[in-house]
């Protein structure tokens, strides 16, 4: 029985995709997993969805695949769209701003574009 949808993750232009196709199959069913969760679930746990403090709506969906940690930034639309901007391998405690900033043009880009 499957559960219904809470909110959709929709995909903005190839900038998700580009970082995806470059990962292991592991990885990518890993991904595809915490989307449903994230699609499915009334609270999201911060395991998977966390607000990044310091942006504006900014959110990062955190994803481990055995000692590998990822990052897939998104922002909602409309409180029920998620959209996807940048993905990236972590590989330090702290995430690197130049992925948070270019993250937040990605932002900026769809809400222009909108």
């Amino acid at each position: 029985m499957s559960k219904e949808k809470v909110r959709t993750v929709y995909l903005y232009k190839n900038y998700f995709s580009n970082f995806y196709e470059k990962q292991k199959q592991k990885v990518k069913e890993k991904i595809i997993w915490t989307l449903k969760v994230i699609e499915s679930l009334d609270h999201v746990p911060e395991d998977y969805l966390k607000h990044i403090g310091t942006t504006d709506g900014l959110y990062e969906i955190r994803v481990q695949q055995g000692s590998d940690i990822f990052r897939i930034f998104c922002f909602f639309d409309k409180g029920k769209l998620i959209v996807l901007a940048n993905g990236f391998q972590k590989k330090t405690q702290k995430t690197p701003k130049s992925e948070i900033e270019k993250a937040i043009k990605i932002k900026r880009e769809y809400e222009t574009e909108k």
